[in-house]
């Protein structure tokens, strides 16, 4: 830094000489800065540097190798029941009421709600798995879009695809 400060006093009678030397020393500045970036932060991860830097501070990604539709999809449910995603529920509505909504057109093995960890309430979505394939087409035809609790729910067969 004093050797910079040197030269400007050095070129103090003429301003051009100044603003030049002036240039050169802010664009190796920024170059510099780059080069530190590449190394050190997640931009440089394409080269493999920031992939170590991302594990040591636990921000890796699971599969992140791996595009998207290239993952294998999940299996369809062990005892061969077909898993319903049911969505835009109302945060009031409990696993029961919506086991009953169901149970009206058939044998419902579970019915789950999502809830959010931190508070605890719904997030307005769930799972429910009936036996037969027929059962679930038909209560996923008269669910869908029927109002309940001031929402209008969707329903439709999962795909099981993380």
């Amino acid at each position: 830094m004093n050797c910079i400060l040197n030269a400007f006093e050095l070129f103090k009678t003429n301003t051009c000489q100044a603003s030049v030397l002036a240039v050169v020393s802010f664009a190796l500045g920024l170059v510099a800065m780059c080069l530190i970036c590449k190394a050190k932060c997640r931009c440089g991860r394409d080269k493999g540097v920031g992939k170590a830097l991302d594990r040591k501070m636990g921000m890796a990604k699971k599969n992140d190798d791996r595009p998207f539709e290239k993952r294998k999809p999940h299996p369809a449910p062990a005892d061969g029941s077909i898993e319903i995603y049911v969505g835009n529920l109302s945060y009031e509505m409990t696993e029961e009421q919506l086991r009953k909504e169901f149970e009206a057109f058939g044998t419902v093995n579970s019915a789950r709600l999502i809830i959010n960890k931190f508070n605890g309430k719904s997030k307005g979505f769930g799972f429910v798995h009936m036996p037969s394939r027929e059962e679930a087409e038909k209560a996923c035809a008269a669910l869908n879009d029927k109002e309940i609790l001031g929402r209008r729910m969707k329903c439709n067969e999962a795909k099981n695809l993380i």
